[in-house]
């Protein structure tokens, strides 16, 4: 697994990344985690519950824990940890993980195979999403195989990606990549399991956890918070997260007088999400764009109704009885809350129905199977051949194609410059003195 976005760190790609890789050892799989470190205290080399070892490469970060781009930097760090730990296969996440992209170049150095998992939606239009999608079509032209996290996630990636190839019938026509996927996200339910205590019927907690960014549509919160609190006198916003426009969320608690209604609790740890979810009865998605939403799929495991906006991925995460969609208006999403408050008002929302049935739905050990799928269709196919992934590289266009070939070469030249200066003779290679198969017994889960 590589990738810029994973622990101390908190968020879904992280923790789909780690719970993925949990599952995999328990199914008798080596996973190593390669990301950047977090200094003083994630450095060099650490181990995880159950026996994930996660190597810290020492590389700064620019912004929201991503790395600069920098293509030959990690070759060295990248070509060692490789070869001593026997590794036959990549699975780089997240569209803005620098680490990720590089990984997907050199692996072919070791024939290596390599997936990639795409966790969000991005745009075309401006310039910051013309400039990552076009480094993230450099990186897919040469993958084995894609695995998206949503049906709609799947277009987003199709498009943005370039993962078309001419048809077999009609070589005028092109088509998408039979080795694009989609499987999607999961939780673990008994880490989400509503309060035993009912819930207090005279008040009525509307929850929000999520980064306080522009694309989560906190500019929507702000102006939908004040209304719903001037309609309905017995509800409450509890907020958790933090970011840049945290300063806009106290702003509009001033302006109104708000004090006693909106509680901020700033950043939250993952292991205190559900603390906070049992509070409410209402969880309020307000994002712009969202792949998926993991923490919709926790606050309905935990027996919150749900009121999000129809964006992205999130029409299908969960039955439309347990959801009220508006779209991303300040009008619409009041009208939504509105309907929330009444169901629960009524008592037409079950909490404890709502936990059984997320249950039902979503599990991580699913998905360790279908990305084992995975990997055993593209172990069996036939490996891109050098010629290959040159002629891919080159219809980047008539500008980013000769740029990111002639990288292409100097990876090539810089790994034989490794290859003579460092053999791999030299190397300390990892030796396993255990049974893979008895050690994933000892680690399965009880039951």
């Amino acid at each position: 697994m590589v990738s810029d976005f994973f622990h101390p760190d908190v968020g879904g790609v992280e923790n789909h990344i780690f719970m993925l890789s949990s599952n995999l050892i328990r199914r008798g799989h080596k996973v190593i985690v390669i990301t950047h470190s977090h200094p003083p205290d994630r450095v060099g080399i650490r181990w995880l519950l159950p026996s994930l070892k996660v190597y810290h490469i020492p590389f700064p970060t620019i912004a929201s824990s991503a790395t600069l781009p920098n293509y030959f930097t990690f070759l060295p760090y990248f070509r060692t940890i490789i070869v001593r730990e026997h590794i036959n296969l990549i699975h780089a996440h997240a569209s803005l993980s620098s680490l990720g992209h590089e990984a997907i170049l050199h692996s072919h150095f070791f024939g290596v195979r390599t997936v990639f998992t795409d966790h969000s939606l991005f745009g075309f239009e401006d310039a910051a999403s013309i400039l990552t999608n076009k480094l993230l079509a450099a990186a897919l032209k040469n993958v084995d195989a894609v695995i998206c996290v949503s049906h709609t996630g799947r277009e987003n990636t199709v498009l943005r990606g370039q993962l078309f190839e001419t048809s077999e019938d009609n070589p005028s026509v092109s088509a998408v990549r039979p080795s694009v996927y989609t499987i999607p996200n999961a939780l673990v339910a008994k880490q989400f399991i509503p309060s035993p205590q009912p819930r207090p019927s005279d008040t009525i907690n509307i929850v929000v956890l999520s980064r306080l960014f522009y694309r989560k549509g906190i500019d929507l919160l702000v102006a939908t918070a004040p209304r719903v609190c001037a309609a309905f006198p017995n509800v409450k916003f509890i907020i958790g997260g933090d970011g840049p426009k945290l300063n806009d969320l106290l702003q509009v608690r001033e302006r109104h007088l708000l004090q006693e209604r909106i509680e901020l609790l700033g950043s939250i740890q993952h292991r205190d999400v559900r603390d906070v979810l049992i509070r409410g009865s209402i969880f309020l998605n307000t994002s712009l764009t969202e792949s998926f939403g993991i923490a919709i799929l926790e606050a309905a495991c935990t027996g919150l109704y749900i009121v999000s906006t129809r964006v992205g991925g999130v029409p299908e995460i969960l039955p439309e009885d347990m959801i009220s969609f508006a779209n991303p208006d300040e009008d619409d999403v009041f009208r939504a809350i509105s309907e929330a408050i009444q169901i629960i008002s009524e008592g037409k929302h079950n909490p404890q129905d709502a936990h059984e049935r997320v249950k039902g739905f979503y599990d991580w050990m699913q998905v360790a199977e279908r990305t084992e799928t995975v990997y055993r269709s593209i172990m069996q196919s036939k490996p891109i051949s050098l010629r290959a992934r040159i002629q891919r590289t080159m219809s980047l266009g008539p500008f980013a194609g000769p740029i990111y070939t002639v990288i292409l070469f100097v990876d090539c030249l810089f790994f034989m410059v490794l290859e003579w200066l460092m053999p791999r003779e030299d190397l300390d290679f990892v030796h396993v003195h255990w049974e893979p198969e008895v050690f994933a017994k000892l680690i399965a889960p009880s039951n």
